[in-house]
């Protein structure tokens, strides 16, 4: 009998939790399925925070160009196949089961992990659909990342904060090196990241990594996306100047014009990111970077108040910090823990703790812990205002499948 999705889901979830570095099981499993990445040309977009605006702003304007673009992101954040995209067209249900069915003797005998197989599965996918060009985003990293079998017209680093440190190292400028690896020879580099010595780091190892083969790019400090943008937020703009770099830097005929950008980025959307939807604003959010960014977006925002913050944030993250970021932002704050981020939940009594440590910043905010999920979520509309859902993907896609987004 043939795998049903829900026994491809089941053979491919129990893998999540493991990470594994290195590119030889990924390139085994894309062999078995005939090299479908090297069918097709892609563009590599990497770093910290940023990626996914920019590989769908990227993908927006070859869209408009008439281009059928393959976009592989992760994580997801309510369903498995929002992934894997042809022109916003995620994969179907029968696809993903065919492509497990076809890697798992194979997974099995090579212990491969879940975003191995799913890469191997994305890079099949779009193949078999036509695309005429992917836009990859790195899952962890870079360098060993299994994305990186790529050999891609550009690779786009966004910008360089702390993040990963167990795999990537415990400084910025050790994961700018990771970071720096999705370069490759002859292929134009673009690096968002503003900070002169991080700047730095990125074009000297993408200069090792290519063997000296390297045109690199640096998008100006100064550089922000000044035309309409469909994204909210002053650091959307950054992304969009980094993704029209990596457009402007691309050869013919996959360069857009002007025009093309200017429409493309006027329409594109990504769900998670300052998402509003009537009284709600959904962020990803997940480390100190991105919650500064959500920070001055409520600023800027003028949001109806008060803000009403449901926040769940993973365990080994610099949730303490977070916290008193957005405790300055916002009038009342829930903490729970999310049900879809088992094995990497914040630990409850650690928040009761500092809660009541008397050390920690004065709260301007009022906060409240309330782990049991459901309660939590309807507390947090309790009275007028705004609801912001922040702390990881775990949480925001989870919040939008309990509300039916």
């Amino acid at each position: 009998m043939p795998l049903s999705y829900q026994d491809a889901l089941g053979y491919l979830y129990p893998r999540v939790s493991q990470i594994k570095f290195g590119l030889d099981t990924t390139r085994a499993l894309l062999e078995r399925l005939g090299d479908p990445h090297t069918l097709y040309p892609a563009i590599h977009v990497g770093g910290t925070n940023g990626k996914g605006s920019v590989t769908a702003l990227i993908a927006g304007a070859l869209r408009v160009m008439g281009f059928r673009v393959g976009t592989y992101t992760s994580p997801h954040l309510v369903h498995f196949p929002e992934r894997i995209q042809v022109n916003g067209v995620p994969i179907g249900e029968a696809a993903v089961a065919t492509w497990v069915e076809q890697l798992r003797p194979l997974g099995d005998e090579l212990g491969a992990t879940f975003f191995e197989l799913t890469t191997a599965m994305a890079f099949a996918d779009f193949a078999s659909r036509g695309v005429d060009i992917a836009v990859i985003e790195v899952g962890l990293g870079g360098r060993l990342d299994s994305t990186n079998v790529v050999r891609p017209l550009a690779s786009a680093v966004t910008k360089i904060e702390m993040d990963h440190q167990k795999y990537l190292g415990d400084t910025l400028e050790a994961i700018a090196r990771e970071k720096a690896w999705i370069a490759k020879p002859g292929a134009p580099f673009i690096i968002g990241e503003t900070r002169p010595d991080l700047v730095q780091v990125l074009e000297d190892e993408a200069s090792v990594a290519t063997g000296g083969d390297l045109s690199a790019h640096v998008v100006p400090a100064e550089a922000r996306y000044l035309e309409p943008l469909a994204l909210l937020g002053s650091h959307q703009r950054r992304n969009a100047a980094v993704a029209l770099a990596t457009l402007d830097a691309l050869p013919t005929p996959y360069r857009p014009s002007a025009q093309a950008v200017r429409a493309g980025f006027q329409r594109v959307t990504v769900p998670g990111r300052l998402d509003r939807r009537g009284r709600w604003l959904f962020d990803v959010a997940h480390n100190p970077d991105g919650v500064e960014a959500l920070c001055a977006a409520i600023r800027e925002l003028d949001l109806p108040r008060p803000v009403h913050a449901l926040v769940s944030i993973l365990g080994e993250k610099a949730w303490a910090e977070m916290l008193v970021r957005l405790d300055r932002e916002v009038d009342r704050g829930i903490l729970t823990v999310t049900p879809s981020a088992a094995g990497r939940r914040w630990n409850v009594e650690w928040l009761q703790q500092w809660l009541r440590d008397p050390d920690r910043p004065p709260a301007e905010a009022e906060w409240h812990l309330v782990p049991e999920f459901g309660e939590a979520l309807r507390r947090v509309q309790e009275g007028a205002g705004t609801v912001l859902v922040t702390g990881s993907f775990h949480t925001v896609g989870d919040v939008m499948a309990e509300v039916g987004i």
